[in-house]
């Protein structure tokens, strides 16, 4: 039997994955194609790391939507404590330019001391995320600069679930009242305990990532399948079930600034790098264990989701394979961008 065209785009990609199990799953307009390597399924679920950030987006312009949180409100107006400095708001943490480094002061020492090669983040709390906040320096004015920070994404996910009358560690359970229920996401949380694929570092099994004071910076897990309903509800928001989740797929995409000397514009944690056929968005994660990444092209109704169970390595082959492949998918035969029929 002759295989589909848009799996035979995906088959090279299976080759690109390191790890002992892959599964890469793309939309083409009304065109859909999931392939897996080794021990895994379609449902099958991966570490996502911080592709978990562009989740703790699209809840933070849900709760936008409802208004029960604007994006220019101050972080430390839903913590117990005011910040010193100048205002560091929501949005500055959704587009990395809150000035916040990278981790938070003082997880590397205690893991270091407790499970860097095991577990880095699982002595780092909801506690010790406010102690750091109390102890940090911004590196810069919020909002002058981009510094990818894990710990402004963490950090987001925590003032989120307080927003909505909860405590910080209250973010998974908010994610999916508000947005893996209502998408009908079965494989898609922060639960270290269910069933999921063994990652691997350095060919080595690794235990289940916990991260209970970063929750929102990289502690979902999803599948293939998830996420490529995640990327369908994003091409076509119109086709979520509520308002506020219609809103919020739409406003994730809207670029809210350029990166200097790169061409590029973030939106609420989406890369988005403009084409002639139009804006390519994208974000990638990685852990101990597992390398993701999800990219989408609004104006082809293009997606592609690609994940496998072995921790990124160094210049990324598998993320920069998967970029590739998702360009390759927006043109036709002729080498043109391939636009959906409507």
């Amino acid at each position: 039997m002759t295989e589909a065209p848009l799996a035979s785009r995906l088959r090279p990609l299976l080759s690109a994955a390191r790890g002992p199990g892959a599964a890469v799953a793309a939309v083409r307009g009304t065109e859909r194609a999931v392939l897996c390597h080794g021990p895994v399924g379609e449902g099958t679920r991966f570490e996502t790391g911080s592709l978990t950030k562009t989740f703790t987006a699209l809840l933070l312009a849900e709760l936008t939507a409802r208004g029960e949180v604007r994006y220019g409100d101050r972080v430390d107006r839903y913590l117990p404590f005011r910040l010193p400095g100048p205002p560091l708001t929501l949005l500055h943490l959704a587009t990395h330019t809150s000035g916040l480094p990278r981790l938070p002061p003082g997880l590397l020492g205690r893991a270091v001391r407790s499970g860097w090669h095991s577990n880095p983040y699982a002595g780092f709390g909801e506690d010790d995320l406010l102690g750091s906040l109390c102890r940090t320096r911004l590196r810069h004015r919020p909002g002058s600069r981009v510094l990818y920070s894990n710990f402004g994404g963490g950090l987001l996910g925590h003032v989120l679930a307080r927003a909505a009358g909860g405590t910080g560690g209250d973010y998974p359970a908010l994610l999916a009242e508000r947005v893996t229920g209502p998408l009908g996401l079965a494989d898609t949380d922060c639960d270290a305990n269910r069933p999921q694929a063994t990652g691997h570092w350095h060919g080595r099994p690794r235990p289940a990532l916990l991260m209970p004071g970063l929750a929102a910076a990289g502690a979902v897990r999803s599948s293939a399948r998830d996420l490529l309903c995640v990327l369908g509800a994003l091409l076509d928001p119109g086709t979520a079930p509520n308002p506020a989740l219609r809103t919020a797929l739409a406003e994730v995409q809207r670029p809210r600034l350029s990166v200097p000397r790169t061409g590029s514009r973030l939106c609420l944690i989406w890369n988005l790098r403009p084409r002639p056929g139009g804006a390519l968005l994208h974000h990638s994660g990685g852990t101990r264990g597992f390398t993701a990444f999800a990219g989408f092209l609004p104006g082809s109704g293009t997606g592609l989701v690609a994940l496998t169970n072995t921790a990124p390595t160094p210049l990324a082959p598998f993320i920069q394979s998967a970029y590739g492949v998702l360009r390759e998918l927006d043109a036709g035969p002729s080498g043109k961008v391939w636009t959906a029929r409507v």
